[in-house]
């Protein structure tokens, strides 16, 4: 499978510098980058975002952001968003079973690994991810009763992170970088 464009054949000496370190840090010679040469804007943009998104931050740790990354991955249906946040989830803490309930596979309120403040997460995952954006207010107290406003800052922008890259990905047809071959992924909007 091939994405609905070719890279160019000519790429800026400045991407092709952000497209060697995107290979280092993943290992895989990903077309993301490729295809955003064709406007050096959208590229240096994306690549800037990436780079700045929180992997951790106080009592948000990698795990809950993670799981943020992963419900959002599935609720969009990305294949490659998919694939990349799915790489190492048990690296993570996250068991199969929990794996299971944000693929939709297990209801998520039936796996009680999963802390208060994770489902929290996990459902303004889902409501950034949906359309058209809403956001009851009896979700918006609990969500600010279990977290800080730059903790919901972090949250907001992780889960719109991957709306980004979901939405430009698939509309420019890049496959799965073959990231998570070894995990069962479901490609199903989880309900």
């Amino acid at each position: 499978m091939s994405a609905f464009i070719d890279p160019p054949k000519s790429i800026p000496f400045y991407l092709k510098i952000g497209i060697w370190i995107s290979k280092i840090v993943t290992g895989r010679d990903l077309l993301p980058g490729k295809l955003l040469a064709w406007y050096p804007k959208a590229a240096l943009s994306s690549g800037i975002m990436e780079a700045a998104v929180a992997h951790k931050d106080g009592n948000l740790d990698k795990r809950i952001l993670k799981l943020v990354r992963l419900r959002t991955s599935f609720c969009v249906a990305c294949p490659f968003c998919i694939d990349m946040n799915s790489y190492d989830y048990d690296q993570y803490g996250i068991t199969k079973d929990e794996f299971a309930a944000l693929q939709g596979q297990i209801d998520i309120a039936a796996v009680n690994t999963f802390s208060s403040r994770e489902i929290i997460a996990m459902e303004y995952a889902v409501l950034i991810s949906g359309a058209p954006l809403q956001f009851p207010h009896e979700f918006i107290d609990k969500l600010k009763a279990n977290f800080t406003e730059r903790e919901i800052v972090i949250l907001a922008s992780t889960s719109a992170q991957v709306n980004y890259w979901a939405r430009l990905l698939q509309a420019l047809g890049v496959p799965p970088a073959g990231f998570s071959d070894h995990c069962e992924l479901q490609l199903r909007k989880p309900e």
